[in-house]
């Protein structure tokens, strides 16, 4: 049969690790490197060669979806084989004929986000922490941190590299679900605000800042941060922690233009978010099902940037590795909630996620994506601290 003559040509030129494919038929087949590979899928149908053989993502990411692909052994092990072998899945034609959904300017960006961030709060508290509700990597002092503790020791750890105090102003793009804002209230007495185009996060936000009791510090708005210079109003400190991801390929002036605009002279700004080595389109199934018109820029596009607006680079950190146990910790909630979540909505969707958390455990693995901190000053701060103690005080 073609469909089986196509997958021959493409496991042929597996370069790293093994794997056992069971067709439709019954029969089995081992590829690459392994004698006896730990890691195995069994191909329901032939469609399913035929869509991978168009696009290696999309093909294994529906498939998965559909149940007409099922795996054997860990999923996050396969698509990191998946990763390892990448150059030879694009040699054989995979990664082809995707058309991105939609393009991310002004107009589609509320849709966008709400996409993704307003399935509803209570999907998110089954295996986000429930205080923070934090959707960005943890910090990790100790590999024993709970889930709770991490989210909030990140939050201050972001907190601390702004330096401040009860006399600055903050402001918080793309506030998540507020817990920056109201931990940055509480700890400094700042006056906050924070902008979202999620309606769910900000019913969370301003819940969560009654609870703590500084809802009269913090003004959380439901706006474009396109928007932000309309206010007429200058910050003493600017943060943005997951979501410059959203801002989309090409529009990063975009958003340093608008930080330029409402950071005051000499003042601090961190942002905080996935980045990648090299310059590289988001992946087709990624970008269809889970985060659509997000790009994850360079190190060196970001960095290349800031000159450009006189702000000068003060600090950058990598913290990728403080996300694969994050993700796991993730992974294991969500797992544990399969039932409610299948009930919330389908099977389908549970296993869309699923896969999703496991590309994301094995891209960090394998080094392909980074979690980056960069820490800047709009123009000269020649009262910089010497070293970083003042960062773990």
């Amino acid at each position: 049969m073609v469909e089986k003559l196509l997958l021959d040509k493409l496991l042929s030129r597996l370069k790293s690790g093994g794997l056992t494919v069971t067709f439709w038929d019954g029969t089995t087949k081992n590829y690459g490197l392994e004698a006896t590979p730990k890691l195995g899928i069994k191909i329901n149908d032939p469609a399913v060669v035929r869509a991978i053989g168009k696009n290696v993502s999309l093909g294994v990411g529906e498939s998965y979806m559909d149940g007409s692909m099922e795996i054997t052994g860990p999923l996050e092990d396969l698509i990191e084989f998946g990763y390892r072998n990448q150059e030879a899945f694009d040699i054989a034609g995979g990664n082809k004929l995707y058309k991105k959904l939609a393009r991310n300017i002004k107009a589609n960006q509320p849709k966008l986000i709400s996409y993704h961030y307003d399935l509803g709060n209570d999907f998110y508290e089954l295996w986000l922490d429930k205080e923070t509700l934090g959707y960005t990597c943890g910090y990790y002092k100790k590999p024993t941190d709970s889930l709770e503790v991490s989210q909030i020791q990140k939050f201050d750890h972001v907190l601390n590299k702004l330096q401040l105090d009860k006399n600055k102003t903050l402001l918080d793009i793309g506030f998540g679900w507020g817990y920056l804002l109201v931990r940055a209230a509480e700890r400094f007495g700042v006056k906050g605000t924070g902008v979202s185009l999620s309606k769910e996060q900000l019913k969370f936000a301003q819940q969560l800042a009654k609870k703590h009791g500084v809802e009269k510090l913090i003004d959380f708005k439901l706006m474009n941060y396109q928007d932000l210079p309309d206010l007429k109003t200058q910050f003493d400190r600017v943060v943005s922690v997951g979501f410059f991801e959203h801002v989309g390929q090409g529009n990063q002036r975009t958003y340093f233009d608008v930080v330029n605009k409402v950071l005051k002279d000499g003042g601090v700004s961190v942002l905080h978010c996935i980045s990648q080595p090299l310059e590289a389109p988001m992946d087709p199934w990624m970008d269809k099902y889970i985060f659509p018109g997000t790009y994850l820029p360079s190190i060196r596009e970001v960095t290349a940037l800031l000159p450009e607006y006189n702000f000068q680079l003060k600090d950058y950190e990598n913290i990728g590795p403080h996300y694969i146990p994050t993700l796991y910790g993730w992974w294991e909630r969500f797992e544990k909630h399969k039932d409610e979540i299948i009930k919330m909505y389908d099977e389908r969707f549970y296993r869309m996620w699923r896969f999703y958390l496991a590309a994301s455990i094995a891209s960090f693995r394998q080094g392909d994506i980074n979690l980056s901190q960069w820490v800047f000053s709009k123009g000269t701060r020649n009262d910089w601290p010497l070293t970083r103690e003042f960062l773990y005080k």
